[in-house]
C-alpha cells in the first residue's frame, strides 16, 4: 500500500478539459515566451496579446481610479450582491449602454459578471443542450471553442471573408445552421480582424438569425474601439428583429482587463427568450455562478459618470495611431500580407506567404523561431482557426511597436528565399 502502484485510484486525467484546453491563446503564448532566448537583453516586444493596460500610455483614467477606492472606503460593498450583480451596478451599465441605442435598457436585463470570459461561460453552458449546436466565426476568440467543447456543445464555423472587409459569409452561415443550431457569435468590432461591421451588414446578420431561428450572441467588449470610416453600431439595435444578447466589459475602454467586471444583457422585446423557457435556464445557471468583487460593481457608476470623453478620445487616438503604424510597416514586408487595415479593436489579421520563405513550416514554426531570434510575440494563425495566417496586436507603446515591425522585418529578410 505505501507505493502508488500497488492501489488503484479512481480519479485522474480529464481528456474533456485537456482537450478544450488545448484550444486556448494562453497555451500558444506560453509555448512562445518558453521559445525566448534568455541571453538576448533586449526588451521582448509583446504583439501576442490585447492588453496595454501596463504601458504608460495606456493607464486607465484617474477618475476610474478614484471611483474603485471611494467605494472600498464607504464600506457599502463588503457584503454578498445578488447573483445578477449589485443594483447600481446594472442600472449605470444599462444607462451607458442606452446611450447609443434608440430605446432604453432596463436594468433588470442586465447581469453582472466576472468580466467578458464569465458572461461566456455562463451563456454557453445555458445553451449546451444534448445534440446542440452553435455557430462561430473563423477567424474566432478561440474562447468560445474552448467552453463549448468543455460542455459539448458542437460548434461549427462559418467564414468572415478577407477579400469581403471580413464580413460575415451569410450563405454560408444558412449552409451550416439546421433544427439543432442555437445560437450565432458575432464579434464586433472585431477580435482577431480588426474590421468593424457596417449597420447594413449588421442588419443582414440579424435577418438571417431571425430566419433561422437562432439566438444573436453580440460580443462587444470591444465596443466604441471603432477609429476607421464605419461607426460602431450595436447589433442591441435590431432586438425587434431578433432576440439578442449583448456581452462587454469595461476591460477594454477603461484599459482594466485585471478588474473583471463585465456583463450580459438580454433584449428581448417580443418575450421570445423569456417564453421559450431560454431566461430561466440563464439565471439558474448564473444563480450557480461567483459574482464579481462587489466593491468594482459599486463603484460602476463613478467610473462611467466621471470618465470624461477627452479620455476615450485621446486613448483612441493613439489606438488609431497604432494601427496606421501597423499597416504602413506591414507593407513593407514582402511574405505578409495585411487584405484590410484594420478600422477596430486591437488587432489584425495578417497572410504568410510561405513560398518566399526557407526554412519555415508554418505559423506556428514562424513565430516560434521569431520568438527565439528576435524576442518578438506574435501570435499563430492557427491559434485562432487560421493555420498560416498572423493575429498582431498593435496596442503598445509606439516605440515599442515601431521597433517590433524593424526586427519582424529583419526576421523575414533573413529567412528569404535567396533569388538565383
Amino acid at each position: 500500500m505505501g507505493e502508488n502502484g500497488a492501489k488503484r485510484w479512481n480519479f485522474g486525467a480529464n481528456e474533456v478539459v485537456q482537450r478544450s484546453n488545448s484550444l486556448t491563446i494562453r497555451d500558444y503564448l506560453n509555448t512562445l515566451m518558453s521559445n525566448l532566448d534568455g541571453g538576448d537583453v533586449r526588451p521582448v516586444i509583446p504583439l501576442g496579446h490585447g492588453d496595454p493596460s501596463p504601458f504608460p500610455s495606456f493607464r486607465t483614467d484617474q477618475a476610474a481610479v478614484e471611483a474603485i477606492c471611494d467605494a472600498v472606503r464607504s464600506t457599502k460593498f463588503n457584503n454578498y450582491s445578488s447573483s445578477s450583480g449589485v443594483p447600481v451596478a446594472r442600472k449605470a451599465v444599462a444607462e451607458y449602454l442606452s446611450q447609443d441605442l434608440s430605446y432604453q435598457i432596463s436594468p433588470n436585463d442586465v447581469h453582472m459578471t466576472a468580466g467578458c470570459v464569465q458572461a461566456i461561460e455562463i451563456l454557453i453552458s445555458a445553451l449546451a443542450t444534448p445534440g446542440a449546436n452553435i455557430l462561430l466565426p473563423r477567424p474566432t476568440y478561440p474562447m468560445y471553442d474552448s467552453l463549448a467543447a468543455f460542455c459539448r456543445l458542437e460548434v461549427r464555423y462559418f467564414d468572415l471573408l478577407p477579400e469581403n472587409g471580413w464580413d460575415v459569409d451569410l450563405d454560408g452561415v444558412e449552409a451550416l445552421a439546421d433544427d439543432k443550431t442555437v445560437a450565432i457569435v458575432v464579434i464586433n468590432p472585431c477580435n482577431p480582424c480588426g474590421n468593424v461591421f457596417s449597420r447594413k451588414h449588421l442588419q443582414k446578420i440579424a435577418e438571417t438569425a431571425c430566419k433561422l431561428g437562432i439566438l444573436l450572441i453580440a460580443d462587444e467588449v470591444y465596443d466604441h474601439f471603432a477609429f476607421g470610416d464605419k461607426p460602431f453600431v450595436s447589433l442591441a439595435e435590431f432586438a425587434e428583429i431578433v432576440p439578442v444578447i449583448v456581452l462587454g466589459a469595461i476591460s477594454k475602454r477603461w484599459f482594466v482587463p485585471g478588474w473583471r467586471l463585465g456583463w450580459m444583457v438580454t433584449l428581448d422585446p417580443h418575450g421570445i427568450m423569456k417564453d421559450s423557457g431560454f431566461v430561466q435556464t440563464l439565471i439558474h445557471v448564473v444563480n450557480l455562478s461567483t459574482e464579481p468583487a462587489t466593491f468594482i460593481q459599486g463603484a460602476m457608476p463613478d467610473i462611467i459618470g466621471n470618465t470624461k470623453e477627452e479620455f476615450f478620445a485621446s486613448k483612441l487616438e493613439m489606438v488609431k495611431k497604432c494601427a496606421e503604424i501597423c499597416y504602413e510597416e506591414l507593407k513593407k514586408i514582402p511574405c505578409i500580407s495585411c487584405p484590410c487595415k484594420p478600422e477596430g479593436s486591437m488587432f489584425t489579421m495578417v497572410k504568410l506567404n510561405l513560398s518566399l520563405l526557407e526554412g519555415i513550416i508554418d505559423d506556428m514554426d514562424f513565430c516560434s523561431k521569431l520568438a527565439k531570434e528576435e524576442s518578438m510575440i506574435i501570435l499563430p494563425g492557427r491559434a485562432v482557426g487560421l493555420k498560416n495566417w498572423l493575429r498582431i496586436t498593435f496596442a503598445v507603446e509606439l516605440e515599442l511597436l515601431i521597433e517590433g515591425f524593424s526586427r519582424l522585418k529583419n526576421f523575414t529578410e533573413r529567412h528569404s528565399k535567396k533569388q538565383p
